[in-house]
């Protein structure tokens, strides 16, 4: 029997907590994306849409990549073994708010001019 010194981590649930808050970013993300597309495309054209499809992408592999994550944290804090820090995800997270950014600042300056 392990006591509970003996344990590598409590059970707070920390990691699940985590993980379901990574997961309501990502959705954040591809669903700001789409809406960047839908308001955005009638001012610029059609060339804003690869743009919201790849913010939408990105967001969509940051959230697979949330899971993986949360399946390694688990693991090492269950055993013995470390966890090896990776900015994968947060990578992801930051282009994609970036692209956000940018599409926004464009329908803001575009609509001033055209005012």
């Amino acid at each position: 029997m392990t006591s509970p010194v003996d344990r590598p981590f409590d059970d707070g649930l920390q990691a699940e907590r985590t993980l379901l808050a990574w997961r309501r970013t990502c959705l954040a993300l591809a669903v700001g994306s789409a809406v960047a597309i839908r308001l955005v495309s009638p001012r610029f054209g059609l060339v804003v849409v690869p743009l919201g499809l790849a913010g939408a992408a990105v967001a969509a592999v940051a959230y697979l990549h949330a899971g993986r994550r949360y399946q390694a944290a688990h693991r090492s804090l269950t055993s013995t073994s470390t966890l090896s820090s990776g900015g994968r995800t947060l990578a992801g997270v930051v282009l994609v708010v970036l692209l956000l950014s940018l599409l926004g600042l464009g329908y803001v300056i575009e609509g001033a001019v055209h005012s």
